[in-house]
C-alpha cells in the first residue's frame, strides 16, 4: 500500500464527502430544522440532475458551448428541485407539520410517483454532463501525479456552500427565524411572522441543494434511475452522525462517511457498506443526538 494509494483513496473520499455534503445539507435543512420528514430528499436529486441534462442536452445538440449549456443545465436542475420541493410542502406537507409517520408515507409515495414519471418521460438510460472546459481534465496534484480537476471543484463548491448556510442560519434575519421557529413555533407565529412562508422558502432551498447536488453529481459520473434510494439513505446516515440541524456536523458526518466509503471499497469491497452503518451505529451508541446535534429540544 503505497502513499500514493492512501493519498488518492482519501482524496476519492473527501470529493465524495463533498458531493454528499451538498445533498445532506439540504436535509438537514428540511428534516433537522423543521422536522419535516421528506423521504423524497432523493427525489428531489433525480429531478435536479434530469431536469439539468435535459436543458444541457438541448442546449449543446443546438451547437452551444459545453461550458453556455453547462451552467444554464445547473441553474435549471436546481430551479426544477427548489419548485418541486415547494409544491410538497405546499400541496401535502405543509399541513402536516408534526405528523411524521403520515409526512414519511405520503413522501415514500411521492418519490415512487416522481421515479415512475421521471422513467417514463426520459427513459432508463444513464446519463452524463460534460463539464465546462475550465473544469475539465487533470490538474496536477503533489505525490499522485494528476487528479480530476472537476472532483476538486466539488471540495470548493462544498466549502463555498457550508460557508454560505452558515452564514445564513447565523447573520441573516431568515436564519434567526427559522432557527426560532424549531424552538417555538408558536411564539414565531405570536410575533407576527408569516411562519408557513419561512417554512417554505427554507423547504425551496434544501430541495435547490439537492438539484445542485443532481447536477454536480451527474457530471463527476453516469447517472440512472435509482440513484434517489443512495442519495435518500446516505443523506439520512450523515445528518443523524453529525447532528440533526447542524451544518458543521453534516460536513463531519459527510467526511467520515465519504472516506470510510472509499477506504471500504479499495480494502474489502464486498462489505466496504458495513463500514458506513458501523459508523452510524457506534455515534449513536456514543452521543444518540450525533457529534454535533444539540440536546433538550
Amino acid at each position: 500500500m503505497s502513499l500514493q494509494f492512501m493519498i488518492t483513496v482519501t482524496l476519492n473520499g473527501l470529493t465524495l464527502a463533498a458531493l454528499y455534503f451538498i445533498v445532506a445539507s439540504g436535509f438537514s435543512l428540511i428534516f433537522g430544522l423543521m422536522r419535516t420528514v421528506n423521504m423524497a430528499h432523493g427525489s428531489l436529486y433525480m429531478i435536479g440532475a434530469y431536469v439539468g441534462f435535459a436543458v444541457f442536452d438541448s442546449l449543446y445538440a443546438s451547437n452551444a458551448t459545453a461550458d453556455y449549456a453547462w451552467y444554464v443545465g445547473l441553474l435549471a436542475g436546481v430551479a426544477a428541485a427548489a419548485v418541486a420541493g415547494v409544491v410538497m410542502q405546499v400541496v401535502f406537507l405543509g399541513w402536516m407539520q408534526g405528523q411524521e409517520l403520515r409526512q414519511a408515507l405520503v413522501t415514500i409515495g411521492l418519490s415512487i410517483i416522481i421515479a415512475d414519471q421521471l422513467l417514463a418521460h426520459f427513459g432508463g438510460n444513464p446519463f452524463q454532463f460534460f463539464a465546462p472546459d475550465a473544469l475539465f481534465g487533470p490538474t496536477p496534484v503533489p505525490v499522485i501525479g494528476r487528479y480530476s480537476t472537476f472532483r476538486l471543484f466539488q471540495i470548493g463548491l462544498a466549502l463555498a456552500v457550508g460557508v454560505g448556510l452558515w452564514l445564513l442560519l447565523n447573520k441573516t434575519r431568515l436564519g434567526i427565524m427559522v432557527r426560532a421557529g424549531v424552538d417555538d413555533r408558536q411564539m414565531l407565529a405570536a410575533c407576527g411572522v408569516n411562519v408557513p412562508l419561512i417554512a417554505v422558502a427554507t423547504f425551496a432551498l434544501g430541495a435547490g441543494l439537492a438539484g445542485l447536488g443532481g447536477v454536480v453529481g451527474a457530471t463527476a459520473q453516469p447517472v440512472a434511475l435509482g440513484v434517489d434510494v443512495k442519495f435518500l439513505l446516505t443523506s439520512l446516515v450523515v445528518v443523524i452522525v453529525g447532528g440533526m440541524g447542524s451544518i458543521g456536523g453534516t460536513a463531519i458526518g459527510a467526511i467520515l462517511i465519504g472516506v470510510a466509503e472509499q477506504w471500504g471499497q479499495a480494502l474489502f469491497p464486498t462489505y466496504s457498506v458495513i463500514l458506513t452503518f458501523a459508523i452510524m451505529v457506534a455515534v449513536l451508541a456514543v452521543r444518540p443526538q450525533g457529534l454535533l446535534g444539540r440536546t433538550g429540544r
